[in-house]
């Protein structure tokens, strides 16, 4: 092999490898961004809830009349 044909075949490694790192990169960022969402959804959800329960407890005790 010369040195023409190792640099080369150096260059595509590491194209190949910068590709990967880039695709690696990019499903990190994605699951974190879906972490976060659920996150915020399941934090809309209990507030949703604790909403609900203050209002049945002040119809409970009659607060709401």
């Amino acid at each position: 092999m010369d040195s023409q044909n190792m640099s080369y075949n150096a260059g595509q490694a590491k194209g190949q490898a910068q590709e990967k790192t880039s695709t690696m990169m990019d499903k990190a960022s994605n699951a974190a961004q879906s972490a976060q969402e659920s996150l915020q959804e399941a934090g809309q959800q209990v507030k949703a809830k604790a909403q609900d329960a203050a209002e049945a407890v002040k119809n409970a005790t009659g607060m709401n009349n």
